[in-house]
């Protein structure tokens, strides 16, 4: 039995606004928890022969009469329940000779500790970076949009968009309400599911494209989206299997350093697949519908149209009618 996926849009487009306005709310109330790329300071990564809880090193940054109140405390590696042996505290820039003092009173109050890593390094995203890559994804967006309205129409272009936005706002939800770390190699994953999330657009509208040309004009957009998903979802399966594979891997079996990184990209990914699939195609057929209803075009509510709504074919057709007409102006 062959499952409707445009027919079922009323389920996508629920799920995906209460994920939506989930994710906005979390956002708004919890911020974002920006790591010292963006903020600047020291990061301590400890090994203590013990495994120790993080009221523990709290109490001991408390006593310690420099200020740090408002370490982030984190557990790393094994954990034993609310306990473990590796903890990294990232805190206000320390010198090093503040630094020292520090981890010899871990030794001292919680036992033998070796000192993995020592970090300190000022804002070195900031405000202007950040201005500079929301400037980008802006530029980026409008040269998709451009592209896609030539090569397909406005319409096709729009649903895109708010594709990619849907994609976005799913993965700085889960970071805000998880309050992961955010750092330099979030931008970079950002713009990897950016360029995912809009490939797989492409691809099905391409199929709904080449498919107006062969249908019947009795079918509906909705038959004509389903056939165009039914022939392109075998490729958008494999090509997510293949990058969940590969993210997967990196984020359960690589370094600390770039679980973030592989996390944005496996949410990003199963996001950009889903919205293509689901909410883009029925966002087109409901707006393809309703505007061609308005205009009475068709005696169907849904009926596909002879010849699609392509912007490059109107541009070249008036700029034929103005050479005509200026041909016959200067006879």
């Amino acid at each position: 039995m062959k499952f409707s996926i445009v027919k079922h849009r009323k389920w996508w487009f629920t799920l995906s606004t209460l994920l939506v306005v989930a994710s906005i709310v979390s956002i708004v109330m919890n911020g974002f928890n920006f790591g010292i790329d963006y903020t600047g300071g020291t990061i301590l990564d400890l090994r203590f022969g013990k495994a120790v809880t993080v009221s523990e090193v709290r109490q001991v940054l408390d006593t310690s009469d420099m200020n740090l109140d408002n370490s982030v405390i984190q557990l790393t590696g094994v954990t034993e329940g609310d306990s473990s042996q590796d903890v990294m505290i990232r805190m206000r820039n320390l010198s090093s000779d503040e630094t020292k003092a520090l981890a010899d009173k871990f030794s001292t109050q919680l036992g033998n500790s070796e000192v993995k890593r020592t970090e300190s390094v000022g804002a070195v995203i900031g405000a202007e970076v950040t201005k500079n890559a929301v400037t980008s994804l802006a530029v980026a967006f409008i040269a998709l949009a451009a592209y896609i309205s030539f090569r397909f129409e406005y319409k096709i272009a729009v649903s895109a968009i708010v594709s990619i936005l849907h994609d976005l706002i799913m993965v700085l939800g889960v970071f805000s309400f998880f309050r992961l770390e955010i750092d330099a190699s979030f931008l970079a994953a950002i713009l990897t599911v950016v360029g995912y999330s809009m490939n797989e657009a492409v691809v099905i509208f391409d199929r709904v494209r080449e498919n107006i040309r062969t249908h019947r004009r009795t079918d509906t957009y909705e038959c004509l989206a389903e056939d165009s998903i039914a022939q392109s979802i075998h490729r958008s399966i494999y090509t997510l299997t293949t990058v969940l594979l590969a993210c997967g891997s990196l984020h359960f079996f690589g370094g600390e350093s770039t679980k973030n990184f592989s996390l944005v990209m496996l949410i990003g990914f199963i996001s950009g697949a889903y919205s293509s699939i689901c909410v883009d195609t029925s966002l087109w057929v409901v707006w393809k519908s309703r505007t061609d209803k308005r205009r009475g075009l068709h005696s169907g509510e849904e009926d596909v149209p002879e010849e699609s709504v392509d912007l490059p074919i109107l541009w070249g057709k008036a700029f034929l009618r103005a050479a005509m007409k200026g041909a016959l102006w200067y006879n």
